[in-house]
């Protein structure tokens, strides 16, 4: 009878045994061939070279971008220190600034000019040496400087109206295709004074060897105003970082132009205020001489009696320091 058991359940033990094996060989076959037959060692050498290229683009990447932001830094202190020198400003500066083809010896001589010329003017009126000695002093110290600052000013102001112009034109010529060097020929050529000159100067010192940003580095030397300072930024940065000059020229010509708009309506909305302070700083003269064509004797005692020049010397003061602070309530520096 054990026999008959045992002989009805060997087949069925043997079968369940067969399956447990062939099983646990292939789990075994998963998971150790992979190792055995070195395909996870070349799947990690994979990733570890994927990993490294990846790492070593990062790293390229971050230095070049290291090396644009040390690039721009320099330009930028570059710009620092010649904008520190040009607050030094020589008189053959000045002269150049002013749009005069002068030199030192011929302002002298027209300072001297004028200063005698005031002079002479004074005493013949004046019958007063002092006088005369002040307007020798004001004549050829001041007037000459002042006349400097005057026309510099309004080259200056003449030059910020065509820049942006002269900066369309590079845009334009650029987006056609031709280098920088021949649009700026271009503007030397063709455009209104003050910026023909000026980009004449940038186009002469290029021929003389210089490169476009440092021939573009003089322009806020001559023309010291924001304006020329960010063309030489823009072309500096350009030239060393690299970037679309069309567009980046292109910007910077718009907001040239919104400056101006934005000066207009400043100076449109201090109109008033402006009308108000002249009207203000006029009113005691005008009243003075009303007073003296009406009655000479009564107001003759301001510049007759010392009481009256005590007053008139502090009312005079007090004035000065009225004008000086409604001007600059005023007064907007753009």
């Amino acid at each position: 009878m054990l026999l008959t058991l045992f002989g009805s359940f060997a087949p069925a033990n043997l079968a369940v045994a067969a399956l447990v094996t062939v099983a646990v060989g292939g789990v075994a076959y998963v998971l150790v061939y992979p190792w055995l037959s070195g395909e996870k060692r070349a799947e990690a050498r994979q990733k570890a070279l994927v990993g490294t290229s990846a790492q070593r683009a990062a790293e390229r990447l971050n230095a070049a971008t290291a090396s644009k932001r040390e690039q721009v830094a320099q330009s930028l202190k570059e710009i620092e220190a010649r904008e520190k020198r040009r607050n030094r400003l020589s008189l053959e500066m000045r002269i150049t600034q002013a749009g005069l083809a002068w030199t030192k010896p011929r302002f002298f001589l027209v300072s001297a000019g004028l200063g005698l010329a005031t002079a002479l003017l004074l005493f013949l009126m004046t019958h007063r040496p002092a006088m005369a000695l002040a307007g020798l002093f004001v004549g050829a110290l001041g007037l000459p400087r002042w006349l400097l600052a005057h026309l510099r000013g309004k080259r200056m102001k003449r030059f910020v109206e065509e820049l942006p112009n002269a900066l369309d034109v590079v845009v334009r010529g650029v987006r056609a295709g031709l280098p920088l060097g021949d649009c700026l020929k271009i503007i030397a050529s063709e455009a209104a004074e003050p910026v023909r000159s000026e980009f004449r100067a940038i186009v002469e010192a290029q021929a003389l060897g210089l490169s476009v940003t440092d021939a573009c580095a003089r322009l806020p030397e001559r023309m010291p105003i924001p304006e020329a300072n960010f063309f030489a930024i823009v072309i500096a940065i350009q030239q060393k970082a690299g970037g679309n000059l069309s567009e980046a020229l292109g910007n910077l010509s718009r907001v040239l132009r919104e400056r101006k708009k934005m000066k207009g309506k400043i100076q449109a909305m201090s109109m008033e205020a402006k009308a108000s302070a002249g009207i203000i700083a006029s009113l005691p003269f005008v009243v003075a001489i009303l007073v003296y064509i009406t009655s000479p004797s009564y107001i003759e005692l301001l510049w007759l009696k010392d009481t009256g020049k005590i007053a008139l010397a502090v009312s005079g003061g007090w004035m000065l320091v009225g004008i000086i602070v409604m001007r600059n309530m005023i007064d907007f520096d753009f």
